[in-house]
């Protein structure tokens, strides 16, 4: 195994292998866009807000819309921030991410990233400290972009599925199985657009890739899985959450009081099925 990161863009991950094979998505050489990334971190919210704006603890806010012309706020502000590396080795790294509060998001927190490999196995964790004297909405999650081809299939339970407005927002509760079934392995690749968030999720998913390799995500402090599968496209995210998106808008988020931290995981464990996975990696 072997992970590369990219603290300055976005605490990002850059790449995934296993004996050179990758397994997330990788970044083109030289490329600086966080939504270019194999994968980034989600902090102090996931995924959308609508238009940027909500009311808490008895003040309106307004985000920026840091999305081009999209008319939400999306993914938090970890995503777009510089991140410091410390406690490096071979096997490990932690980022941290210091936001000091402002008209943005008028809360200072502390986010930290602990990234870990094992034989056959990432495991990244993700926490926010609530370091102001005032209660502070909080939510966390993880963007990792799949490596997809006619032959990938994928497989995870769920409670139930939202369907989306064509800005892409919550709308209705649906079956889970109404965008597709994955409760059995199914092909990832489809003509049409997945960008929605399944409720009741169980934990865990499986990919099953055409080269023979068994990805399973698994995950802890994430209820929600967002699904984003492109088009016709070589790549699709599972997007462990802790919330739905504007759930803040919706009262499904956390609020953490002051000096209280919330806490995600994922984990990316690979079976091979061919021969016997290596037993050493590294991160860069």
């Amino acid at each position: 195994m072997e992970a590369a990161l990219s603290p300055a863009i976005g605490g990002s991950m850059t790449a995934l292998m296993l004996d050179g094979v990758d397994l997330l998505r990788r970044a083109p050489d030289g490329a600086d866009d966080p939504l270019a990334m194999a994968s980034f971190p989600l902090v102090p919210y996931a995924n959308r807000i609508a238009q940027g704006r909500f009311a808490f603890d008895g003040a309106d806010h307004q985000l920026p819309r840091n999305f081009g012309d999209h008319p939400h706020s999306i993914h938090g502000f970890g995503w777009q921030a510089s991140w410091t590396a410390k406690a490096t080795g071979a096997d490990h790294v932690l980022l941290v991410h210091d936001h000091p509060g402002n008209t943005g998001w008028p809360w200072p927190y502390h986010a930290e990233q602990q990234v870990m490999l094992r034989p056959a196995q990432l495991s990244v964790s993700l926490s926010l400290l609530n370091v102001g004297d005032r209660p502070m909405p909080a939510g966390l999650g993880f963007h990792p972009y799949f490596v997809a081809d006619a032959g990938t299939r994928l497989c995870f339970a769920a409670g139930s599925l939202w369907l989306s407005t064509p800005d892409m927002l919550p709308q209705r509760e649906a079956p889970a199985d109404t965008l597709g079934d994955w409760s059995r392995p199914a092909p990832v690749q489809g003509t049409s657009l997945i960008d929605n968030v399944y409720g009741g999720w169980h934990g865990s998913a499986i990919v099953e890739r055409s080269d023979g390799l068994r990805l399973t995500l698994t995950a802890t402090g994430a209820d929600w899985l967002h699904v984003y599968r492109p088009p016709g496209s070589d790549h699709f995210c599972l997007e462990p959450v802790s919330h739905m998106p504007d759930a803040i808008n919706r009262g499904g988020m956390a609020v953490l009081q002051p000096g209280e931290t919330a806490r995600l995981a994922m984990t990316i464990a690979i079976d091979k099925s061919d021969q016997a996975l290596p037993k050493s990696g590294g991160i860069a």
